[in-house]
């Protein structure tokens, strides 16, 4: 089962976290994957440890420049699955969202999924078909403290999503997203150690007790629902969201 073995998946922000982990997963179900990463040192290393046992590619790309995203999708034999998951995060209220924070958001989070659909709709169209899996967030679905434009651009993942699956069943395309809360990467722990240098252990505690289940949520996990989504075994799901969220969702109260 859930075996991806002929299919090239595209993974947008797979040097690291999230996307590392469903890069190797996919890799390892036999998936060529391609890896699109603003940071290229990353992106190498991510694609060097699939290729001791499997094949990838990395592209150093900046996912809110199309001509970057053209030109990197472009030099791809086929894509089968893309995986919208490259995204920056900001903290802070209306209030404390200066302009230039909210359209550096919105570019990376928002133009940047909408470059990728745009290379890979045709693509896919041409063979038949494909499957795409946007990162959104229990933001885009639940108001979240001091994360005003970020929320701005999950909600806006979560509307393109649906909106994919609608326009282009008839394509044979399947579109779906996932909602995860908080997941455990690299960038809590450069967050935690930024702004809480003195009481680590405590915030990372604080963080992790915010979800109903008591920790967060591991890379490697939303990689597995991730495959779910992406296999054939999933054939009949589009225009779904899925939280991923350990009952932050339902049971916050």
């Amino acid at each position: 089962m859930f075996n991806l073995k002929g299919k090239s998946a595209v993974i947008t922000g797979g040097g690291s976290g999230i996307g590392r982990a469903i890069a190797l997963l996919f890799a390892k179900q036999g998936a060529k994957v391609y890896i699109l990463e603003f940071n290229e040192q990353s992106a190498q290393q991510t694609a060097e440890e699939i290729n001791q046992f499997g094949e990838a590619y990395a592209f150093s790309c900046d996912v809110s420049n199309q001509d970057q995203v053209l030109d990197a999708f472009n030099r791809m034999d086929k894509v089968d699955i893309l995986v919208n998951n490259a995204g920056i995060a900001h903290i802070g209220n209306l209030e404390k969202t200066a302009e230039a924070d909210f359209e550096r958001v919105y570019q990376v989070n928002v133009k940047g999924v909408y470059n990728c659909l745009y290379a890979a709709i045709p693509l896919m169209k041409k063979i038949g078909g494909g499957v795409i899996l946007n990162m959104a967030s229990i933001a885009s679905v639940v108001g979240v403290a001091d994360r005003f434009a970020y929320s701005m651009s999950k909600g806006a993942i979560y509307a393109m999503s649906m909106s994919v699956a609608r326009d282009f069943m008839v394509d044979g395309i399947r579109s779906n997203s996932i909602s995860p809360a908080r997941v455990h990467t690299p960038f809590v722990d450069g967050f935690i150690t930024k702004n809480y240098p003195d009481n680590q252990k405590e915030i990372f505690q604080k963080l992790s007790k915010s979800q109903p289940i008591g920790r967060m949520a591991k890379p490697e996990e939303v990689a597995t629902l991730a495959l779910y989504l992406c296999s054939e075994e999933a054939g009949f799901i589009t225009g779904n969201d899925y939280p991923i969220d350990g009952g932050f969702i339902k049971l916050n109260n």
